[in-house]
């Protein structure tokens, strides 16, 4: 009988143990299947994440120049070396960037909407920034355009 449902990590070191001892036929495949799937899921529910919070960030940057602090500062750098070691392991994701920005955006552009306090957007519909631009930690954008 499975431990899947009685006790998580009983079963993961039973699995674990069957795989380190090649007896295969002994797996619950099809529990496997679903915590490989749901990890997969994990780490892309991550990237667009912390591709939102960093988006938010920049877009509060852009827009409110007068409200810039080291808050915000310190978050941006920070979701660029998160979102690198993301990357850096699990590269399949960086394949998939532009699927993830355009959700991360709609995402990041509305809490910063909420956290500017606009009445109305004043943001891009779609993502104005480069992949390229929002990894880089030297770029940082300047006032919205006129």
């Amino acid at each position: 009988m499975s431990t899947y449902d009685t006790d998580f990590h009983d079963w993961i070191q039973q699995q674990s143990a069957l795989l380190k001892s090649g007896q295969l036929a002994q797996l619950d495949v099809a529990n496997l299947i679903e915590e490989l799937d749901s990890m997969s899921a994990r780490e892309r529910r991550e990237l667009i994440n912390r591709l939102a919070v960093l988006l938010a960030h920049l877009l509060k940057w852009q827009y409110q120049p007068e409200r810039r602090c080291t808050s915000w500062r310190l978050t941006i750098n920070e979701q660029r070396r998160q979102l690198a070691l993301l990357l850096d392991d699990s590269p399949s994701l960086a394949q998939r960037l532009p699927e993830f920005l355009a959700r991360a955006y709609d995402h990041g552009s509305r809490a910063a909407l909420e956290e500017t306090g606009f009445f109305k957007s004043p943001f891009p519909a779609q993502c104005a920034y480069a992949m390229a631009e929002i990894m880089d930690e030297g770029y940082w954008p300047d006032s919205p355009p006129t």
